[in-house]
């Protein structure tokens, strides 16, 4: 057995030839992201006469997102500056090519968050702003040809997370202060909130998700576990707040993860023209997907045999008849195909990386581990194709939140460290996500404590499987994934030959001080709950002591720490601070500081630098043969 060709970095992480595919609601036309000047932006192709394709965006940061709007003339797209999270609002028209982009919310430091564009409001979009106060959301309605800016509701004196729009109310959703989620009507004559319902907010680390106003206005659907430990699908009443189930599968939660990734697809598939409900998607080991419309069954039946992934992004004309479908896969990332439902015609639009061959590349497989303390902790392990699975090399991969999850799919680091013979493994801690609300709260206060030794307990297992060698292991993340990196070789320096932290976090209690004003509000139902309040002497010191800043003095371990100079999350500073002290102790660190980048690192020659040093650095500390160009 030998390894299959070395694969590059390049070819791993480089742009996809094209994502995010859609249709425009006329379904003659198709937008989709590409590359211009080696930043992703928008195109627009016919869809029966295709080879008419255009760039209609011309952004230096790239594009992340954008949206069809009712008026086929409009297209919004969205972007930051520099990774500094406040993202503003464009928009291109599409009928004059020369024409440049306007910015419809052109003010320095201002975020916009959500969008909607109701169909009784033609020519506008609904959105949020703190254009008045940073720390407070207004909801604002955008006219989408001249830019003009009228709000609809301000906010009350810091209470209000976000705001449900429906053109017959307006509904905000706060913190109490105990920390609790509450949604109330809004009274435009005096500004007022009149409860409608409350929800644990422990139970939900990340807020109600999802939360949309049904299209009668008289209800709201959102992501419930009251009564169960599963999160399913209800409806609430707005007239009276009695919730009630429309629909759920067990054992699996709904699949939120776009509350923490708004590019990945919502939970709730609903009809283009109506807004009606015509499917739910949940998440175990794989995607399963609930077809609640007759017409949508037969469509999902069809969709679902153009591939052996799970389906990811969808979108129609409105007439239901034809879709563009992406699909999820392990192997094969963003193959997407055209479907024609009234003729039954299909065909492949293109795949994101038509230049790897899926069966060069390693499948992901579900796994159990078995925690210490008997918890079931859903994991996912990748190995090298070609080579014998025996005392490997191994790379525990930490997803970040770490109020989200691993799931099956394409992921380019997991298979790069793969292709140059590592095991990759990837577990889903207590704490994370999409397991049930009781996993979910094991984690609280089990920062550096349970959460830890669950990761561990993956090493544990994968060595006693025969998998992994003892001796060459690392632990590598970004986010709360960099956080655990720096916990495994302050904490348990013994374990890992070596380690690579991203955008880590390195004093629980300084992170918490610093974070953003658009964050502080829900900070009360997800990280105070979780970890602690340092405005409380005794909690501070208890952050501290999961801090590994901490414990500066035990690490030893070989370590790389890579960092955005303009995150708003986690400061720059969480990272100066670790690499002063381990500097001043003459314990040798490689440090990288992007200078363009934020919390995310996105710049495509960026991320490749990123993965091209951590090939380096790892394949020194664990043994393996690093590719070079």
């Amino acid at each position: 057995m030998a390894l299959p060709e070395t694969i590059s970095v390049e070819e791993f992480f480089g742009p996809p030839a094209r994502a995010k595919a859609t249709l425009s609601p006329d379904g003659r036309k198709l937008a989709y992201l590409a590359l211009w000047k080696n930043r992703m932006n928008v195109w627009i192709e016919s869809v029966d006469a295709p080879g008419d394709a255009r760039c209609v965006t011309t952004e230096d940061r790239g594009v992340v997102s954008y949206h069809w709007t009712r008026d086929p003339r409009w297209l919004l797209y969205s972007r930051d500056q520099g990774g500094d999270e406040n993202l503003h609002l464009y928009r291109v028209d599409l009928e004059d090519p020369d024409a440049a982009a306007v910015n419809l919310t052109p003010y320095p430091g201002v975020r916009t968050v959500g969008l909607d564009l109701p169909a009784g409001r033609p020519g506008k979009v609904i959105t949020q702003l703190n254009l008045r106060d940073r720390a407070e959301f207004d909801l604002v309605e955008l006219d989408i040809a001249t830019g003009d800016l009228t709000t609809l509701a301000q906010s009350p004196g810091g209470k209000v997370d976000g705001w449900l729009y429906s053109e017959r109310e307006l509904f905000a959703v706060a913190t109490t202060a105990e920390g609790n989620v509450e949604l109330a009507r809004w009274d435009g004559a005096t500004g007022a909130l009149d409860p409608v319902a409350q929800f644990e907010g422990g139970d939900a680390p990340l807020g109600i998700y999802p939360m949309e106003v049904t299209p009668d206005g008289a209800g709201v659907w959102l992501g419930s576990n009251r009564g169960s430990d599963r999160l399913r699908l209800a409806r609430l009443d707005l007239a009276t707040g009695n919730e009630e189930e429309v629909d759920s599968h067990q054992p699996y939660d709904l699949d939120a993860r776009a509350r923490v990734f708004p590019a990945l697809p919502s939970p709730l598939i609903r009809s283009r023209r109506t807004g009606e409900l015509l499917g739910v998607r949940y998440l175990g080991e794989r995607q399963v997907i609930h077809a609640l419309d007759p017409h949508f069954a037969a469509v999902l039946e069809n969709l679902e045999k153009l591939s052996d992934g799970d389906l990811a992004g969808l979108s129609s004309d409105e007439s239901g008849q034809r879709w563009v479908a992406g699909f999820t896969h392990d192997r094969d990332p963003g193959a997407t195909y055209l479907y024609d439902h009234a003729t039954g015609e299909s065909r492949l639009l293109h795949r994101a990386k038509p230049h790897l061959d899926p069966e060069s590349l390693a499948p992901m497989r579900p796994v159990s581990v078995t925690s210490r303390d008997g918890l079931t902790l859903p994991s996912y392990l990748t190995l090298p194709v070609g080579v014998q699975p025996s005392r490997l090399p191994l790379v525990l991969f930490v997803h970040g939140g770490p109020w989200d999850r691993d799931s099956w799919g394409y992921n380019p680091a997991v298979q790069l460290f793969a292709n140059r013979g590592c095991a990759v493994l990837q577990v889903n801690f207590r704490g994370s996500t999409g397991y049930g609300k009781a996993f979910t709260r094991a984690g609280i206060g089990e920062f550096a404590g349970k959460m830890h030794d669950d990761l561990i307990d993956g090493v544990r297992w994968a060595v006693e499987q025969g998998y992994a060698a003892p001796d060459r292991v690392a632990i590598m993340g970004g986010s709360y994934g960099g956080y655990a990196a720096l916990v495994g070789v302050a904490f348990t320096p013994d374990v890992f030959a070596a380690a690579v932290d991203v955008v880590g976090v390195s004093d629980l209690a300084n992170f918490l001080r610093g974070q953003p004003h658009f964050v502080k509000p829900m900070l009360a139902y997800n990280w105070f709950t979780y970890v602690g309040d340092p405005s409380d002497p005794e909690q501070e010191a208890d952050m501290l002591a999961r801090s590994p800043i901490s414990r500066v003095d035990q690490i030893r371990t070989p370590l790389m720490v890579v960092h955005g100079a303009n995150d708003a999350r986690v400061a720059l500073a969480e990272s100066d601070q670790l690499v002063e002290a381990l500097r001043a102790r003459g314990v040798p660190v490689e440090y990288i500081v992007m200078e363009d980048e934020g919390h995310a690192i996105e710049n495509p020659e960026n991320v490749i630098a990123l993965y091209t040093a951590a090939e380096r650095f790892l394949a020194e500390h664990l043994g393996f043969e690093a590719h070079t160009a």
